[in-house]
């Protein structure tokens, strides 16, 4: 039984010649793709992070934490471009880890894809929802508080109609079609893009550099959060905080990985608009930070509106609105963008059957997912209504990560697997009796320079990645939670620490010692395993900040997700069926002996 239920949950999707051509419709060309990971990620964020950091977290190298989260962005995004050249299906990661790890990892993907892209939508819509009504100074916040209160801890103060509404007419934009959605997306990047391009350029007329270099002396004595002063006032340790908070600016580039099966050529135009996107969106926000913080000191920004702000207090008022209407038509694009890809994970899920089968449906007109759309517009609706998506938004950031990261390891195991249909990932590694130790050691580290993948050197990479993931969490886990006092205690876990990073560097060793199979694609991660290895290091660090709260009601979503995979999901799973069908084909009686079951291969 239990080992009937192991090959289920590590079973993978093998792609079937009858799978080339899918029921959603190839529309979106290079620009409609890069238009969409700008629109998506390009948001609320450079409207709002940007001001937040810099006061509270970085000051002025608030640019700097958007470099290093760009670095850390553009890891993952590698591994997303080559996974789109291997695998160009809808459903983004989840796919992805569903063809190289198993099903069951596939599922605890999708499942918080689905998490990432419901909170995402929900946040963004009170956002808009928010920005909105400090424009006709918080009227709609006091009405709904008065005639409609809600008055429990835990969910929002008044049920904002307004963001329900707002996201009621995007799912029937969604349900339209691919294409009509593609075009206003446009537009409204379009406007995002200029708006931003204005505040660049009337920014940089008034900045001044010396609002870099700020010595504390010069901080008014009421501010009591300046740090130190200088460009950068809360040291490294800052820079890397704001980093941690300026990395889910970029989250939402995965959107275009998600398009595989509406895209035009995705093999290659979909790494491309990964590429062009996260290079516009880097851009972006360099420059607006850049120009923030030289035009007013990073002690006075306004962390929710800090440009409209600014512009205010500098005594342009016809900017100021500028900003004001751009970012209204920013926050409509990153609504778009979030929530696209939402019906076409929960499409891509659902035909796989290993969660409901009926959210596959496709409209013959239209050749959307309509009920998909429809069912996920609901949930994000009602969570609008209802709750304080504060409390919510780190859980956003939880499966994000936990995608990018499944993204690397399924990017490893696939780099270094034999081609060959019969391998099994994480099947034991056995030593031959004739084997010495030194023998299996000059085998596990390729002393003998073998260059053709084989089955050995394939369960080398996938027990050398997940020994390496596993390591990463715990060397997190050690700096997160020890504490260095500087006694003599400390020369302990200063051991224990440099044996683990030892143990790190000779596992990732291991693995890019390993035969890389040969295949031909439009594009590759480079330097392999260094990149993939990064990409898992930053993502499990990050993930390790998050509070214990985030942490619960993490759990909490994922029970609700086990309880429909395991009572539903492993008995309705598409490939189930195809490996029972098979079994059932290849297995026939060997009448010398009924009892024994005779398997051809």
């Amino acid at each position: 039984m239990a080992t009937k239920l192991w090959k289920a949950l590590i079973r993978r999707r093998i792609e079937e010649d009858n799978e080339g051509k899918g029921e959603l419709a190839r529309v979106l060309g290079l620009f409609d793709l890069s238009a969409l990971g700008v629109g998506a990620t390009l948001g609320l964020g450079v409207y709002v992070l940007a001001g937040s950091v810099a006061r509270e977290t970085a000051g002025p190298a608030v640019c700097i934490s958007f470099l290093i989260a760009a670095f850390a962005s553009a890891l993952a995004g590698m591994c997303y471009a080559e996974f789109a050249s291997r695998v160009p299906k809808a459903g983004s990661a989840y796919v992805y880890s569903y063809v190289t790890v198993g099903e069951f990892i596939a599922f605890v993907i999708g499942w918080n894809l689905i998490l990432e892209y419901v909170i995402g939508t929900a946040s963004v819509a009170r956002g808009l929802s928010n920005y909105v009504d400090s424009l006709i100074e918080n009227k709609m916040r006091d009405y709904f508080q008065s005639v409609m209160p809600i008055n429990v801890p835990f969910l929002s103060d008044y049920p904002d109609f307004f963001a329900f509404l707002v996201v009621m007419l995007l799912v029937l934009l969604l349900c339209i079609g691919v294409q009509e959605s593609s075009y206003l997306n446009m537009c409204f990047t379009a406007v995002n893009l200029v708006t931003i391009l204005i505040v660049i350029v009337a920014g940089s007329i008034k900045a001044d550099p010396a609002n870099w270099r700020i010595p504390k002396e010069s901080i008014p004595p009421e501010v009591k959060h300046a740090g130190v002063g200088g460009f950068m006032p809360f040291g490294i340790s800052g820079v890397m905080f704001g980093a941690a908070k300026c990395f889910y600016g970029f989250v939402g580039f995965d959107a275009v990985a998600a398009t595989g099966e509406e895209a035009k050529n995705p093999q290659k135009n979909i790494p491309l608009a990964i590429v062009i996107s996260l290079s516009i969106i880097f851009a972006a926000y360099f420059s607006i930070s850049t120009v923030l913080t030289m035009m007013w000191p990073y002690y006075d920004q306004n962390p929710e509106a800090p440009f409209p702000y600014v512009f205010q207090q500098i005594g342009w008022p016809v900017i100021m609105w500028i900003v004001n209407v751009g970012a209204v038509f920013a926050l409509c694009t990153s609504l778009l963008g979030a929530m696209f890809p939402l019906p076409r994970i929960l499409y891509a899920m659902a035909s796989d059957g290993v969660i409901f089968k009926f959210l596959a449906k496709i409209n013959n007109r239209t050749q959307t997912p309509i009920l998909g759309t429809i069912i996920s517009g609901l949930l994000i609706g009602l969570m609008t209504l209802m709750f304080n998506l504060e409390q919510l938004i780190d859980m956003m950031s939880i499966g994000t990560l936990l995608a990018y990261t499944i993204v690397a390891i399924s990017v490893l195991i696939l780099r270094y697997q034999k081609t060959s249909p019969n391998v099994k990932i994480f099947s034991h590694m056995p030593m031959e009796n004739h084997s010495s130790y030194v023998d299996y050691f000059k085998r596990v580290f390729n002393i003998c320079n073998e260059k053709v993948a084989t089955n050995f050197s394939s369960r080398v990479a996938s027990w050398g990645v997940l020994v390496f993931a596993i390591l990463v969490f715990i060397f997190g886990l050690t700096i997160k939670y020890v504490q260095f006092d500087n006694n003599p205690g400390d020369i302990f876990a200063y051991f224990v620490l440099m044996l683990i990073g030892l143990m790190i560097i000779s596992t990732m060793f291991a693995i890019g010692r390993q035969p890389v199979d040969s295949i031909t694609l439009a594009f590759k991660v480079p330097l392999v395993p260094l990149v993939p290895c990064g990409s898992i290091f930053i993502n499990l660090f990050l993930m390790l900040q998050l509070d214990i709260f985030t942490w619960i009601r993490f759990v909490v979503w994922m029970v609700i997700g086990f309880c429909i995979y395991f009572f539903y999901g492993i008995r309705n799973s598409s490939q189930g069926q195809r490996d029972r069908l098979l079994n059932n084909r290849t297995t026939i009686h060997d009448y010398t002996n009924p009892v024994r079951l005779v398997t051809k291969f």
